[in-house]
C-alpha cells in the first residue's frame, strides 16, 4: 500500500528506508524456521488488520481469535496513533531542533496526548513552563499514559522529586545539552546513541531515550539510522532467543532485516517498498511474544477496542 500523503508529510525518513542495506551486508544467521514462520504469519495478519481499519471496513477484521480480542501495536511504529499525533503536534517547530527535542521528550514521558493538548508545550522560558506546571499539577487523573512506565524512583531523591517538576523544570534545563550531543551524530545507531546521550541527561531513562531517538530518526534521519545496531528490550529478547539461543539478540535483530515476508502488505513510498528495520523487528518480536503467551493461556490481557 502506498503511504498516504498525510504520513509522507509528517515524517521525513521514508527515503532512507526504501533501500535495505542489510539484504547484502548483514551477517547470515540460522534462525529457527518454525518460530520465524509463526512470527511472519502474526506480522502479516496484524498488518492486514491495519489495512482494513484504514479502508473503513466493518469488523471483524480477522478470524484469528487472539488478534480479534486483544490489542497489539502496529507493525510499523509510524502508524501508531499516539506517534502520529505527537509528530503532527510538533510539525511546526521542526526547524528548531532544540525545542522539538525538548517537547518530544515531554510527550513521551507524559505518554498521553490528551494531557499534552490540555497543558501545552514546554519552551526555554521559565514563566511559560511555570504555567504548564500549574496546569499539569492540577489536572485530574488519569493524566499519564501506561505504555512507558516512568520509574519514579529515579527522581525521588533529586532536586525534582515529582514528575511534574522533573518534566517542567529539569527537561528545559538539560535538553539543550542533549540536543547538542544528538546533533553531533552522523547517522548513529540507536543503541550507540543512547549510550552517548544518557551521561549528559544524567538520569537513567534508557527506554524513554530509545523511544525519543526513534522519533529523531523519523524527523532528522541525518542524525539517527534505524538500520544500525538497535537495543533489544526485555519484551522481545525471549523471542530473539527462541530464534537462536547462541547469538546476541542484537545480531539476530539485524539478521531479521534480511527476511522478505512473503504475503506481507509492505508500505510503499513513491512505488518502492519500505523495508522493516531493526526497530520494526524488535517491536514485532515484542508483540509476538504477547500474542504467543495469550495463545497459550498466559500473558497480559489488553482488550482490543476500535474507535473511529
Amino acid at each position: 500500500m502506498e503511504i498516504s500523503n498525510k504520513l509522507k508529510n509528517i515524517y521525513r525518513h521514508w527515503e532512507y528506508h526504501i533501500d535495505n542495506p542489510f539484504l547484502a551486508a548483514s551477517r547470515k544467521i540460522d534462525l529457527d524456521k518454525s518460530y520465524l514462520d509463526q512470527i511472519g504469519k502474526f506480522a502479516i495478519e496484524r498488518m492486514k488488520i491495519w489495512e482494513k481499519v484504514e479502508q473503513g471496513l466493518a469488523q471483524p477484521f480477522t478470524a484469528d481469535p487472539v488478534l480479534q480480542r486483544y490489542r497489539f501495536c502496529n507493525i510499523y511504529r509510524e502508524l501508531d496513533k499516539q506517534t502520529i499525533e505527537y509528530h503532527k503536534l510538533l510539525h511546526n517547530i521542526r526547524k528548531d531542533f532544540d525545542l522539538w527535542l525538548l517537547n518530544m521528550m515531554f510527550c513521551r514521558l507524559i505518554c498521553r496526548y490528551e494531557t499534552i493538548k490540555h497543558v501545552g508545550l514546554l519552551c526555554y522560558n521559565r514563566k511559560n513552563n511555570e504555567k504548564v506546571f500549574g496546569r499539569l499539577k492540577t489536572l485530574p487523573s488519569p493524566k499519564y499514559g501506561t505504555a512507558y512506565v516512568f520509574p519514579i524512583s529515579v527522581i525521588m531523591k533529586s532536586e525534582f522529586p515529582s514528575r511534574e517538576r522533573f518534566f517542567c523544570f529539569y527537561l528545559p534545563e538539560i535538553m539543550k545539552s542533549c540536543a547538542e550531543v544528538v546533533r553531533s551524530f552522523d547517522r548513529a545507531g540507536v543503541a550507540d546513541a543512547v549510550e552517548r546521550v544518557l551521561p549528559v541527561f544524567k538520569y537513567n531513562l534508557r527506554f524513554h531515550w530509545t523511544e525519543v531517538l526513534i522519533d529523531v530518526a523519523y524527523q532528522y534521519p541525518q542524525y539517527i539510522d534505524l538500520f544500525k545496531r538497535f537495543p533489544i528490550g526485555p519484551g522481545s529478547k525471549p523471542m530473539m532467543e527462541m530464534l537462536n539461543k547462541t547469538v546476541n539478540p542484537e545480531e539476530i535483530c539485524l539478521a531479521l532485516t534480511r527476511t522478505d515476508l512473503k504475503g506481507f502488505p509492505y508500505l510503499f513510498y513513491k512505488g518502492k517498498r519500505v523495508w522493516l528495520s531493526p526497530e520494526n523487528w524488535e517491536g514485532i518480536c515484542c508483540e509476538f511474544r504477547k500474542y504467543y503467551n495469550l495463545r497459550h493461556g498466559t500473558g497480559r490481557k489488553r482488550i482490543f477496542t476500535y474507535t473511529t
